[in-house]
């Protein structure tokens, strides 16, 4: 949509329209999240194409692992894109704006696979939602075992309920702590490792014979995997307290 494609500024005021559009980018890339969404708010047609420029990759990459459908995640990401837009106004400031972001994202896929789930069409090749979910250069040169691995690990992530898989998406993923996920998700702490336990003990007869046949590898612990792709996940039931772990920082 036209609103989240950066435009020349042409403010009336004075002595904004002379600064030049050169210095005006360089004030908005210098500007915070909080103080974009209040120029946004204000009224500054550029403020929010330059949060949509900063958060539009992560948003994009929970959404499309969430999914696991490039449309249905590029759908989502627009969807969740246009809330935000239009409900800047009830922005509080009582978290990241990246929190809140992320929030209305997952909420938008969660809608989403919910609907998808009462009209669900041809579904996409398992070869092409493989290659989504990595970088092309690494999909064309990956070896088929690495192929094979991935393909069989997000046919096992689709089989839990959404809200298990959004969770695990966000921590085990994204490698966000679990606090940052539950503000994210809106719920309670204890949900997000209840439900990351939950959906790894679910996998976990999935994938085991996965980890067998990588034995020239060393063994997957329950560090978080943060690059492009899907990990094991850790061997840990839902009463391991240490199944749950925050990850490292947002990438």
């Amino acid at each position: 949509m036209a609103i989240f494609t950066p435009m020349s500024y042409r403010g009336q005021d004075s002595q904004e329209s002379a600064l030049g559009e050169g210095v005006w980018v360089g004030l908005l890339e210098e500007s915070s999240d909080q103080d974009l969404i209040a120029r946004h708010v204000a009224g500054d047609p550029e403020a929010f194409g330059e949060i949509v420029r900063r958060h539009r990759d992560r948003l994009w990459a929970v959404a499309l692992r969430t999914l696991g459908d490039r449309e249905e995640a590029a759908d989502a990401v627009q969807d969740a894109l246009v809330s935000a837009y239009r409900a800047a106004h009830t922005f509080r400031g009582q978290s990241a704006v990246t929190t809140w972001l992320h929030r209305i994202t997952v909420n938008a896929c969660l809608d989403r696979a919910r609907k998808a789930v009462s009209r669900r069409t041809s579904p996409v090749a398992e070869t092409e939602r493989l290659e989504q979910l990595l970088e092309p250069e690494e999909s064309a040169a990956a070896p088929a075992e690495r192929q094979d691995l991935h393909r069989e690990l997000l046919s096992a992530l689709r089989t839990l309920p959404e809200e298990q898989r959004a969770a695990l998406v966000l921590v085990d993923m994204q490698g966000y702590p679990v606090a940052e996920a539950a503000s994210i998700l809106d719920i309670p702490t204890g949900t997000v490792k209840s439900r990351c336990a939950r959906g790894r003990a679910r996998l976990l007869p999935l994938v085991t014979h996965l980890r067998a046949d990588n034995g020239d590898s060393k063994p997957v612990t329950g560090g978080r995997n943060r690059a492009q792709g899907t990990s094991v996940p850790p061997t840990a039931g839902p009463k391991d307290t240490g199944a749950v772990k925050g990850g490292g920082g947002r990438a």
